[in-house]
């Protein structure tokens, strides 16, 4: 099949739907009246962690981007103060992207513009002037839903460049009995966390991945879907499905429709859970860290049950 990225951007457009001064994007979505019913889903107090660990064994190989490395400013020795007072402290250098995070709306563009047709020009040396994650800040936190793509296949993990359609999300939310509401967070799992840590081969991580294919992008629109993040580093099927473009997926949901990615998240404990429960639906807080400019972030993200 011949896709046209720019043609389905076009199609799926959201600029100017929430003024032509939005830099937000599809978090709108997620309505105060939302957030209220995304509070009434927490039944159990079960809190279950989505992040990865931030330190030198994730999946970065280099290049332009790297794991974190977290150094020590203060020990405890040579310390001399009055008492027996004594103190650690440490701090960290890493991309923003380089572990579970958000893909903030200045992330991707193309054609000189991003999100909502601000010019791309507005990301220099000092930052973004618009679209940057701190405009974020107050606004994923909301109904979650897992998506099991993997456990649909019957399989541990689904195989690099395997593309996820439609049918496969309407199959996996009828087999698992969960309706996609507006406004959701939705997480689709592929198990490729699952290879990552049962293999611990960084190379095999980054060299390919499952994803969405760029059919999924109309299915997100129509269902009015606030967020989407996987298990996977970059959402989409690797390698894609046009031969002459990277990452078509990003530029359409990010550019085109200013959705908000989350990547490289760990879904294991969670969809387990909901596998033995039958319900595939929690509250899910995941806030970026407010960088001021910046176009990504960390995050810890938790779905509680």
């Amino acid at each position: 099949m011949t896709y046209d990225f720019r043609e389905i951007g076009k199609t799926l457009s959201n600029w100017g739907r929430w003024g032509t001064d939005d830099e937000r994007g599809t978090v709108n979505l997620i309505t105060p009246e939302r957030v209220v019913h995304a509070s009434s889903l927490v039944k159990r107090g079960a809190i279950f962690d989505l992040g990865i660990p931030f330190d030198g064994n994730g999946p970065q190989t280099g290049g332009s981007r790297i794991n974190p490395v977290r150094l020590m400013s203060e020990t405890g020795h040579d310390q001399h103060y009055p008492g027996a007072f004594h103190y650690a402290d440490d701090y960290v250098f890493m991309p923003l992207q380089s572990a579970s995070q958000w893909d903030g709306l200045a992330h991707v563009f193309y054609d000189e513009q991003m999100y909502n047709g601000f010019p791309s020009s507005d990301v220099g040396p000092h930052g973004a002037k618009h679209c940057s994650i701190d405009k974020m800040a107050k606004g994923i936190l909301g109904r979650g839903v897992l998506l099991d793509i993997a456990r649909l296949r019957g399989v541990d993990w689904l195989q690099a460049g395997e593309v996820i359609t439609p049918d496969d999300l309407d199959a996996a939310a009828e087999r698992q009995g969960v309706e996609i509401l507006p406004g959701d967070i939705l997480l689709f799992r592929t198990g490729w966390r699952t290879k990552f840590v049962r293999d611990a081969d960084a190379k095999g991580f980054m060299e390919g991945e499952p994803g969405l294919g760029l059919a999924c992008c109309e299915w997100l629109h129509r269902h009015d879907v606030a967020v989407v993040a996987s298990d996977n580093w970059a959402i989409e099927a690797l390698p894609g499905e046009v031969d002459t473009e990277l990452l078509p997926v990003h530029m359409v949901l990010i550019r085109d429709m200013g959705m908000t990615l989350g990547e490289i998240l760990d879904f294991d404990e969670l969809a387990a859970d909901c596998e033995a429960d039958g319900v595939w639906e929690f509250l899910l807080a995941a806030p970026p860290i407010k960088f001021t400019a910046a176009v990504g972030s960390p995050i810890n993200p938790l779905a509680i049950k």
